[in-house]
């Protein structure tokens, strides 16, 4: 029988954790599925063994020969071979629950968008507790880089975010827009811009914690990496795909917060202008901007830490663009 959705797992040495993520997507309520794990080059055995324990029909394994530096190639290459006409994709560090695709599959087939991509609310999981994200979804006429880079309702982490292990949309716009073997350290949210841009594209919320997302602050991954420079050439590369006003918050917040880490002071002046010259800074950018400037890290970590300590839930509501 043919499956209604394939779901993409690219892994790279780590046979454990790839085994609870396909787990997660073999438990779905949604049965009629495929499951397609890309070995992202470079030493296989020990996830090949590890998947082996693993007696379903609906996985499938495709072994690429090497690793270029990010799951770009991995996931594109699983888009290709799926055999669904929906796909969903899912970080081998992630789990799912078990309606995800389910919810997903059923706003995808009613959504008046040409290519919907479906996204949820998800569960965040550190050391320091548990926080359900995003704080708030796009409303109706609102760009999609201002929803994801503009913090409108708060100075904190979360507000708007669409993760890698939410996304579910048509194999067509996946083969229409593949990941970006450039992108490297913001290949989600470069995906998500480019497919945005497609004539007939929509983003659709579902309302209910349908995935966790597990950030281990001990883990190193390239988009926690505190390269400012990787990311100021990317937002200048896709300026093209975002509002004024969303690359000036992308500037004076994202790339500030890893300039200011070290600090590199070469790049305060640098941003500060190109934010007033090219975007449409806000007063609160601006002070976000200041604060990371001016407040030691470790003073804005436990901020992060409180924050998620506080279990924030969000008022759950499913509006699209």
């Amino acid at each position: 029988m043919e499956p209604l959705v394939s779901v993409v797992i690219p892994t790279y040495q780590r046979p454990e954790l790839v085994k609870r993520a396909v787990n997660s997507v073999l438990n779905q309520t949604l049965s009629q599925i495929e499951v397609i794990v890309v070995i992202n080059g470079g030493d296989g055995e020990p996830t090949q063994r590890s998947l082996a324990e693993i007696a379903d029909p609906r996985l499938r394994i495709i072994q690429l020969p090497v690793n270029l530096g990010n799951a770009a190639p991995a996931r594109n290459a699983g888009c290709e071979a799926a055999q669904a006409k929906w796909v969903a994709h899912l970080d081998d560090d992630d789990e799912w629950m078990p309606e995800k695709l389910e919810r997903q599959y059923e706003a995808a087939t009613r959504s008046a968008h040409t290519f919907p991509i479906v996204s949820h609310y998800l569960t965040v999981r550190t050391a320091e507790g548990d926080s359900i994200l995003p704080r708030r979804v796009p409303t109706q006429s609102e760009h999609i880089s201002e929803y994801l880079f503009v913090r409108k309702d708060s100075y904190s982490f979360g507000e708007g975010v669409i993760q890698g292990s939410t996304l579910f949309t048509s194999k067509e716009l996946m083969l229409k827009v593949p990941f970006s073997t450039d992108a490297h350290k913001h290949d989600d949210w470069d995906w998500i811009l480019h497919a945005c841009a497609v004539e007939g594209a929509g983003v659709e919320f579902v309302s209910e914690v349908l995935s966790i997302w597990y950030l281990d602050n001990q883990h190193t991954s390239i988009s926690r990496t505190h390269n400012w420079q990787r990311s100021l050439d990317w937002i200048r590369l896709n300026r093209s795909l975002v509002t004024p006003r969303a690359y000036s918050s992308f500037l004076l917040v994202e790339v500030s917060s890893h300039a200011a880490f070290n600090p590199s002071w070469q790049a305060f002046s640098l941003l500060l202008r190109e934010s007033i010259r090219i975007g449409k800074p806000r007063l609160k950018d601006l002070l976000l901007f200041l604060g990371m400037w001016t407040i030691p890290v470790n003073m804005r970590r436990l901020r992060v830490r409180n924050f998620f300590a506080e279990k924030r839930s969000p008022q759950l509501s499913e509006p699209s663009i």
